[in-house]
């Protein structure tokens, strides 16, 4: 398991808000911490990954339980 610095909660989003949401705090994070992203919106298992290849910030992990996605994102 990974252990998040923050959380952010995006349940309930649709696209695009989830990764708006996500780059607006990582802008505020210091380099090397991590996030714990939630959001429900089935299109974040690719998007997440994606941003994070085009940012070049670490995308950790992703699990999926009762229609909740999260995802672990470390800055770069």
């Amino acid at each position: 398991m990974v252990n998040a610095d923050e959380k952010l909660d995006c349940q309930g989003l649709s696209c695009p808000m989830p990764i708006i949401k996500l780059a607006k705090t990582m802008k505020k994070m210091k380099s090397g911490t991590v996030l714990e992203m939630q959001g429900t919106d089935p299109g974040s298992k690719e998007d997440v990954p994606k941003w994070c290849t085009k940012t070049g910030n670490a995308f950790l992990e992703a699990k999926e339980e009762s229609g909740v996605y999260t995802y672990y994102i470390r800055k770069k």
